[in-house]
């Protein structure tokens, strides 16, 4: 087990004993407010262009179409009653703690493509970013997030592959935080 795998492992074992309780609150909030399961689970790409299933806490309604958020046209219709505040919050992630004791994610690294992205795929084959773990957030996810068009958000993905390090992945966790805390650059 290497490092990052090693600590990533136990600040996620961390976090999940941190977070039982909320975890516990928004997965009530969740079935109270809309029909449907609490968890929704997205088909990703992961390391090597692996398919794996990511748990989301689920913010739209059973009905909407597999495809990236920022793709329907009007995704507000498709949110549930909390799906908004869940998202901006970026409580909806919280079950991806899961995929990091897995091992299939790491808490820094690209975010995972939807299965059926395949742009974004291919140009992350090509620059060799399929060989990364994906992330809970990356760098991309801190210079724009929802706002980045694709070939910028690769950019991005390989500027992290290049710099890759310790001391990047906690500046990267700390600004995700921050972005988190103000709700910077988040869309739905």
């Amino acid at each position: 087990m290497g490092l990052k795998r090693a600590v990533d492992f136990f600040l996620a074992l961390i976090a999940a004993a941190i977070l039982l309780v909320p975890i516990l609150v928004v997965a009530l909030c969740v079935r109270l407010t809309s029909p449907g399961p609490i968890l929704y689970w997205s088909k990703r790409v992961g390391r090597f262009n692996q398919i794996f299933l990511m748990p989301k806490f689920r913010s739209m309604r059973v009905d909407t179409p597999t495809v990236a958020t920022h793709l329907l046209e009007d995704p507000d219709r498709f949110l549930t009653p909390i799906g908004s505040f869940l998202r901006k919050s970026s409580l909806d992630e919280l079950p991806q703690i899961w995929c990091i004791l897995e091992g299939k994610m790491s808490f820094v690294g690209p975010r995972p493509a939807l299965y059926n992205q395949y742009d974004l795929i291919e140009l992350r084959t090509t620059r060799g970013v399929d060989k990364l773990l994906p992330g809970l957030t990356g760098w991309a996810q801190i210079n724009g997030r929802d706002e980045l068009p694709i070939p910028e958000k690769v950019k991005f993905d390989v500027e992290y592959l290049e710099r890759r390090s310790f001391g990047f992945d906690i500046s990267i966790l700390f600004m995700t935080a921050e972005k988190v805390i103000r709700r910077k650059g988040i869309k739905h």
